[in-house]
């Protein structure tokens, strides 16, 4: 028997077990639908909706339990408050190039506040022609954090991921009240290139409000701040730099490092996820104190995915891309990991399957397809995401219901 066909069967037998033969008759069984976003294509919401509707297509009486995801990137604000309620709010912000726009955070009921950097500073907001890591800044996530402090948040989520700036998070600390000064005491210029110059990290007026906020980090990658596996040389290609500008950056990086040490007293640069948003995890936890928390955890604790995963017969996971990367925090192996532990076997759907998806199924993914049902234009795929997803959850929902008509 193959590894693919040894997974189905683990998902058939389970079916088999908790079911009765005919779909008529069998008692109530609970799906969980959980998906991540499919990029530049369908939100978590919606893909966890396109799943329900195949679910049904299959099986009209089918009891879903959506439970839409993410991991700190794109998408999060948007995930929470589908799963967990709370208020969509929007503020005009500065984005990375210094540009307005309208940006959107969450407020829940208990006064949590939901930020995704990517919001403000992302990178997909910005023309490949115009970017530019040497000025962009992350000004714009600090007027989301004072805007959530201006509602009256005591605990804030910051999603990182997707962003346009490779600056330390410079722009967000000087949106909320801290000095940056060269060797002159001039304020420094916008953009990680500028903190060459720096020479004086001045955090006298920053926001009293702070002192308040219990801010927890969510995002899904451990680099440091800067060297071989830091925020310029590992993500600066993605962001528009070049390969003269990134050691130029990364020694910006390390001379904020060395600055904020001497202000700080402590040593941050080192910090698992201080890479993270081209360094904006290093401000959140150097200056304002935040902790890190893998972001499909922290998510899926919001959304209260563990409750939904109680009683459940199977759960259905997804995003964009499954790979080996996957592993590293993404949202399927965060739902994985949850629904092992509730003894609940999974089944995860992907517009693309890349090297090394099959080592999923070792924390709990029993089973993985691809959306499209065949080769196709990458244009047509992601135009029609929505109908490949409900069809290929309709498909293993038949499946799931052939294995419970047999009585495995």
């Amino acid at each position: 028997m193959t590894a693919g066909k040894r997974q189905w069967y683990a998902v058939a037998v389970h079916a088999g077990i908790m079911a009765a033969c005919r779909p008529t008759g069998m008692r109530t069984v609970k799906i969980v639908i959980a998906p991540d976003s499919f990029k530049e294509s369908l939100s978590a919401p919606d893909a966890a909706r396109a799943i329900e509707r195949g679910v049904r297509q299959a099986w009209p009486a089918a009891h879903t339990l959506r439970v839409p995801m993410a991991d700190g990137g794109e998408g999060t604000v948007q995930a929470v408050l589908a799963a967990s309620g709370g208020q969509a709010r929007q503020v005009r912000v500065r984005n990375a190039l210094g540009r307005p726009v309208v940006a959107e955070w969450g407020a829940l009921p208990d006064g949590t506040a939901v930020i995704e950097m990517a919001a403000a500073a992302g990178l997909e907001a910005i023309p490949p022609a115009e970017r530019d890591p040497l000025v962009a800044d992350t000004h714009g996530v600090g007027e989301l954090i004072r805007a959530a402090l201006d509602a009256g948040a005591t605990r804030l989520i910051l999603g990182l991921g997707g962003s346009a700036t490779i600056d330390g998070g410079a722009g967000m600390l000087r949106a909320l009240g801290a000095r940056l000064l060269d060797a002159r005491g001039q304020d420094l210029p916008p953009g990680g290139a500028a903190l060459a110059d720096l020479a004086q990290l001045d955090l006298d007026g920053l926001d009293p409000r702070l002192a308040g906020l219990d801010i927890q980090v969510a995002c899904d990658v451990d680099n440091p701040l800067c060297g071989a596996q830091g925020a310029a040389r590992i993500f600066g290609p993605q962001k528009g730099a070049s390969a003269t500008q990134i050691p130029r950056l990364d020694a910006a990086l390390a001379r904020l490092a060395d600055i904020t040490e001497a202000r700080l007293g402590q040593r941050h640069r080192d910090t698992p996820g201080a890479g993270a948003a081209g360094g904006l995890g290093f401000a959140a936890h150097a200056v304002l104190g935040a902790n890190f928390r893998p972001g499909a955890e922290l998510i899926a604790e919001l959304g209260g995915l563990a409750q939904a995963l109680e009683g459940a017969t199977l759960a259905i996971t997804g995003e964009g891309r499954l790979d080996a990367q996957t592993l590293r925090g993404k949202t399927p192996a965060g739902v994985a990991r949850l629904a092992q532990q509730a003894g609940v076997p999974v089944v995860a759907l992907a517009g693309a399957l890349g090297d090394g998806y099959e080592a999923l199924y070792d924390i709990g993914i029993h089973a993985a397809f691809s959306l499209v049902p065949g080769p196709h234009a990458l244009e047509d795929a992601l135009a029609n995401a929505d109908r490949y997803l409900a069809e290929r959850a309709r498909d293993i929902t038949q499946l799931w219901l052939a294995a419970a008509r047999r009585r495995l």
